[in-house]
């Protein structure tokens, strides 16, 4: 670009930066130090002033008059227009935050004159007012984050799925989860009903006197039977269906939805030669794609034993591709799962329960980490804790010990069996240290924040993430109102905590390039959970903490903080657009793993990603630098 500099009126430059933002948001003098270190460049039309990764961007240019065209040229020669700016916008801003070469073309329309201010004087207005470089974060992020969502969107579609071949190769023998329930001949009508409320089914299967079942009753014909008024005392064979009809448990899932339509049924017997193994129904075909998150609900809610729960995860996991591929944002993802997996636990310490009888005192299971901020994703481990009522004598209190220690221990083994793996860190309600009575637990807490340790700070940014499973929830509503408390009049913790919450630093290289790992198993790739997602997991709990704020999820938090007017509201805007475009990504990557058979993981390789997903994802991350630097001025920290 040949530069054309007139001699510069400071008095019409300062008038033009007072009224064109985000300049107009500097006070006096530095505004007047900003003037006196800009230049006027004026620019025939038809100029090209940046070409695509070759110009070095060394000033701001703010358009005065007339006007620039912004493009992307392949290499066929073939012009794609993605923007156009006029008088009082900005070139290069970008490029100047992240030191990089031009991001795009871009060419005069018309004659134009700029207001060029030098990179130095630019980044001097940057420190001077925190306004400035959000301006540029929040304009960046309503320009690209939507069309970045709509690629990871597409591209996530283009997986193979494959959940509507299961009718096709599935065999029905393998949905056969339990024995079938059957009642002699000659029971009664009311007794039958009696008998499917006490086992939780919706069928039994009628014994003959040879021993072998004759026909079904289904809760249908009980609910047709009341209506009609057919007297309850009357033999069930009354209203059974028969004969019964069955099907063999090697044939796949297709034929028995056939046989179903085709006799206007609902139930089939499955066979293992002679013998009747279990009962199918349409509904348990028809969910096999779980595709719909009211479907998992209803069979969650429908287990009657333990071990039914342990196949949960795969549909959830396929509920979440629909989600992703229907345009779900990551927000309302993560929140289904953590309802599905919340029901999940509900039933599985339901049934439990049932196993080992009631508990000697009142208890409220805590989860906490991600599946606390109701974050969880396909790589989630346990991070959980019980608190049970305080004790008024020693005995009750030994017996709430030696019950909790088997109830808890199992309640961990049976969520491992349903895919939630034990946390490696052993913060899980079977640990005894994290297993205690309301008033111990309130001391622990207590302790945390009155001798922020290192080690009392980290178990800080797990603990203090809880809320209530199961239970007694009093018992944990109280618990988060003494802590909340407790640490809005500490402002030596908070600090530690903020501190703590700096050390996480997005993976931006100096010159703004995305960090990845350069040798070992990880080559090439980052985790964008650690180096990411955690910046904005540690900056929301701590400034939550500080405005006393009881919610747990980071997205509820930073809208918490917005409301309260506790951070800038386009700060905050942009916090939770890119937070969740990283969680977004984060998703997608993860059901690409599942799709090629692999465990799921945190570590993505940018360059796997379109153009505009690594642009996106380079702003998110410079989001939560500006996060950070936010969190070094209200807590006068040092900076690394």
């Amino acid at each position: 670009m040949t530069e054309q500099n007139a001699p510069v009126d400071r008095d019409l430059v300062r008038e033009f930066l007072q009224a064109t933002l985000p300049f107009s948001e500097l006070d006096a003098t530095a505004l007047d130090r900003l003037v006196r270190q800009c230049v006027i460049d004026f620019q025939p039309a038809g100029v090209r002033l940046f070409r695509r990764d070759i110009t070095e961007v060394d000033a701001l240019s703010v358009i005065q008059k007339g006007g620039v065209k912004l493009f992307a040229q392949d290499e066929s020669g073939r012009i794609s227009l993605a923007d156009y700016r006029g008088e009082g916008a900005c070139l290069g801003a970008m490029a100047l935050f992240k030191n990089a070469k031009a991001g795009l073309d871009a060419e005069t329309v018309e004659d134009t004159f700029f207001v060029k201010i030098p990179r130095d004087a630019f980044f001097e207005a940057v420190a001077a007012n925190p306004a400035i470089p959000r301006y540029f974060l929040k304009s960046l992020s309503e320009t690209f984050t939507t069309k970045a969502f709509a690629e990871i969107r597409q591209r996530s579609s283009e997986a193979p799925d494959e959940s509507n071949l299961y009718l096709f190769s599935l065999q029905v023998g393998s949905l056969v989860e339990r024995a079938p329930a059957m009642v002699p001949f000659g029971l009664t009508i009311q007794n039958a009903a009696r008998e499917m409320l006490r086992q939780s089914v919706g069928s039994l299967l009628i014994q003959g006197s040879s021993g072998a079942a004759c026909g079904i009753i289904t809760d249908t014909d009980i609910r047709k039977a009341v209506a009609l008024g057919i007297d309850m005392q009357a033999p069930a064979e009354t209203i059974m269906t028969a004969p019964l009809e069955t099907i063999a448990e090697t044939a796949v899932c297709f034929d028995a939805l056939i046989a179903m339509m085709g006799k206007n049924i609902h139930h089939l017997a499955i066979t293992s030669g002679e013998k009747i193994i279990g009962v199918i129904t349409s509904h348990d075909i028809m969910v096999l794609q779980g595709r719909s998150p009211f479907a998992v609900f209803r069979e969650v809610s429908t287990r009657s034993t333990i071990e039914g729960l342990y196949p949960m995860r795969a549909k959830t996991c396929r509920v979440a591709r629909t989600l992703v591929e229907e345009g779900a944002r990551a927000g309302n993802i993560t929140r289904i799962l953590s309802i599905i997996n919340d029901l999940v636990l509900q039933r599985l310490l339901e049934l439990l329960l049932k196993e080992l009888g009631p508990p000697p005192v009142k208890f409220c299971w805590l989860v906490m980490g991600s599946e606390g901020r109701r974050e969880q994703t396909f790589a989630t481990d346990q991070d959980n804790a019980l608190v049970y009522a305080d004790c008024s004598v020693d005995y009750l209190e030994r017996a709430a010990e030696v019950y909790f220690e088997a109830f808890t221990a199992r309640a961990v083994e049976h969520l491992a069996r349903c895919g939630f793996p034990r946390c490696p860190g052993d913060m899980m309600a079977s640990n005894p240290r994290w297993r205690k009575s309301l008033s111990a637990w309130k001391q622990t807490f207590d302790h945390w924040i009155s001798s922020p340790e290192p080690s009392e700070v980290m178990h800080s940014t797990i603990f203090f993430d809880f809320r209530a499973g199961p239970g007694e929830k009093s018992l944990a509503d109280e618990l988060r109102s003494h802590i909340t408390g407790r640490c809005a009049e500490n402002d030596i913790f908070l600090r530690h905590m903020a501190q703590d919450a700096m050390q996480a630093r997005p993976p931006l290289s100096f010159f703004k390039n995305i960090v990845v790992e350069k040798n070992g198993e990880h080559k090439n790739t980052l985790d964008i959970k650690a180096r990411g997602l955690l910046p904005f997991m540690d900056f929301a709990r701590v400034m939550a903490l500080r405005s006393g704020i009881r919610q747990t999820s980071t997205l509820e938090r930073l809208a918490m903080l917005k409301a309260g007017e506790h951070l800038p509201g386009d700060l905050a805007q942009e916090a939770m657009e890119a937070f969740e475009f990283l969680q977004q990504l984060r998703l997608v990557h993860q059901m690409d793993l599942l799709d090629r058979n692999l465990e799921p993981n945190n570590r993505i390789d940018p360059a796997r990603l379109t153009a505009l997903e690594k642009r996106t994802l380079r702003d998110a991350f410079g989001v939560a630098t500006a996060l950070q630097s936010h969190l070094k001025e209200a807590f006068s920290l040092q900076m690394g």
